[in-house]
């Protein structure tokens, strides 16, 4: 009602009291005329026509709109200012990034890994209510950014991270234990890892399917990417002569990423160029929208002063009306 909220709608009950008042004062005005037959009504023409009569009836009217108002004040109208409802995605995802020296095979642009960098960039800004981690492995692990909503700080975390970083090597077990470590305790609703390698697993205490197992006891889903071209890839390869690219065999161990995956209730992909690449990440950012409702503060500002004064004001004017101008009127 009028586009407020009411913090006592019970009293509105009070309102049946206009019922009765209403049906008195017709039953009252009915019995005070008379009827009477009269062969002309030229002298009636003469006498002011009813002004009395009409001034009675604002009066009643605006006691009636006197004691709405007053009800409408004591049920306490509130106006909110801002209170919203939305559906916003919600999810915690780590991002286990293969940083080892075949990551700059330039079988993708300008290599696998600032392609690589270039995409989860991109998925990482289109994912705004997510909290997303990193974390980089090559031949040992370590976080670069634990789960956060900062999206600028991951962004810049993400533009810093380079081959040569730790020991080389491939510890894919290992970079998949590190990102399981970060979500353990996480109490979002939905928890994904994305990992993405190009090798075999080769350095590491943790063998791959152990972490795939602990990430299946914590209830985490691991999406696992495989980049590299099929067959040959040219990588470079420092000589007498300096860096060169030489062709040499891409080695993808898909059958190890296809069971972390499905033991985990992901899914494995393989990325053979930039195109892919991208639209892997766009198919695991559909597959991964979790519904969860967020509302916004709401204040909610009293207005019954307003209705109390207008209905004080009406009390006023039908008093002052009936013990003055009612009078003077013949």
């Amino acid at each position: 009602m009028f586009g407020y909220e009411f913090a006592n709608p019970e009293y509105f009950w009070l309102l049946l009291v206009l019922i009765p008042m209403i049906i008195w004062y017709i039953f009252k005005e009915k019995r005070s005329h008379a009827d009477l037959k009269f062969s002309s009504i030229r002298v009636f023409k003469q006498m002011k026509r009813g002004s009395r009569i009409w001034l009675r009836h604002l009066l009643f009217a605006a006691r009636v709109l006197a004691i709405l108002f007053l009800v409408l004040a004591l049920a306490r109208p509130q106006s909110s200012t801002s209170w919203q409802t939305y559906n916003s995605e919600g999810i915690d995802i780590m991002l286990a990034l293969d940083i080892s020296g075949s990551m700059l095979a330039r079988d993708f642009t300008p290599d696998r890994l600032e392609a690589a960098k270039e995409v989860a960039t991109k998925f990482i800004l289109e994912r705004p209510q997510d909290r997303i981690g990193l974390v980089v492995f090559s031949g040992e692990s370590f976080t670069q950014s634990p789960l956060t909503t900062d999206q600028a700080v991951l962004v810049n975390v993400m533009k810093d991270i380079h081959s040569g970083m730790i020991e080389d090597g491939t510890a894919i077990g290992l970079g998949l234990a590190n990102a399981v470590n970060r979500l353990k305790d996480s109490k979002a609703k939905s928890k994904v890892i994305i990992l993405l390698t190009d090798g075999v697993n080769n350095r590491g205490a943790i063998a791959p399917m152990t972490a795939a197992e602990l990430a299946k006891t914590f209830g985490i889903r691991v999406y696992t990417i495989g980049v590299g071209s099929l067959g040959e890839a040219p990588y470079p390869v420092q000589t007498p002569f300096g860096m060169q690219l030489q062709r040499m065999p891409v080695e993808i161990d898909e059958d190890i990423l296809t069971q972390i995956a499905e033991m985990t209730g992901g899914k494995y992909f393989r990325a053979t160029d930039n195109k892919k690449l991208e639209q892997i990440y766009q198919e695991i950012d559909q597959l991964e929208k979790s519904k969860v409702e967020v509302k916004h503060f709401s204040r909610k500002n009293e207005q019954y002063f307003y209705f109390a004064l207008i209905g004080a004001l009406l009390l006023i004017v039908e008093a002052l009306g009936r013990y003055t101008l009612l009078r003077k009127i013949p």
